[in-house]
């Protein structure tokens, strides 16, 4: 299968109608998250409450975000879970990271569904979103007083301390990961689509997924764009 004009005229399914709204479920909790958060953080950020109606409420609806967000991320580490497994690909694609920011393709090795980068986005987030959960339940009064009863221990001010400088910590951390996943999703011509419309190009597979694509091409996922 070569790239020619007849690629732009074909599209591959990327993701199922489930995944794409699982995804923007994340997407959405995460910037609710990242809004309220910060919100509570620092001064300077004390106006951002009025999105959620006032700090005490941005304080009382932060951590319920927090379990949709949780939940909803679980769902999509469950599902593609497979398809970011490390490959000895990963490894040259790392090695040859000046090739991917300068976009020379042809020095770069066939990948799958998910280049090492991508791979680094969610499995980073798996990381932090599990930091902050289990610190953020040290900070929720219902979530503490759940988690003391469950496994009958009582949290002294000093492990409180700790908690609070692990969640923001692992909440900056997050956002930074969130900030690069969004610009490459946008750097990368027609990635969006893959999440908007459930399909990509032919032409953005052989570019950039080029693994991935030859197996979408032996199972029949392709169509006519109409």
């Amino acid at each position: 299968m070569g790239q020619d004009n007849s690629s732009a005229h074909i599209r591959v399914r990327r993701y199922s109608g489930s995944a794409r709204i699982n995804h923007w479920i994340v997407a959405i909790s995460f910037v609710l998250l990242m809004l309220s958060g910060l919100s509570l953080f620092y001064p300077t950020f004390y106006p951002l409450s009025v999105l959620f109606g006032g700090l005490q409420m941005a304080r009382e609806l932060h951590p319920w975000i927090g379990l949709v967000l949780v939940v909803g991320f679980l769902g999509l580490f469950i599902r593609f879970l497979p398809q970011n497994l490390p490959e000895r690909t990963d490894f040259v694609w790392l090695a040859r990271l000046r090739h991917v920011l300068t976009a020379n393709d042809k020095f770069l090795p066939e990948v799958g569904k998910y280049n090492a980068g991508q791979k680094f986005v969610f499995w980073s987030q798996f990381v932090l979103v599990g930091v902050m959960l289990v610190t953020g339940l040290g900070l929720w009064d219902e979530g503490l007083s759940y988690v003391e009863g469950l496994f009958g221990f009582t949290a002294t001010i000093e492990q409180q301390r700790w908690a609070a400088l692990l969640h923001s910590s692992a909440a900056v951390l997050a956002i930074a990961v969130w900030i690069i996943h969004v610009y490459a999703a946008i750097w990368v011509r027609g990635t969006l689509s893959g999440m908007t419309r459930g399909t990509v190009t032919g032409g953005w597979g052989w570019r950039h997924h080029r693994k991935w694509l030859r197996k979408e091409v032996e199972k029949g996922e392709i169509k006519k764009a109409a």
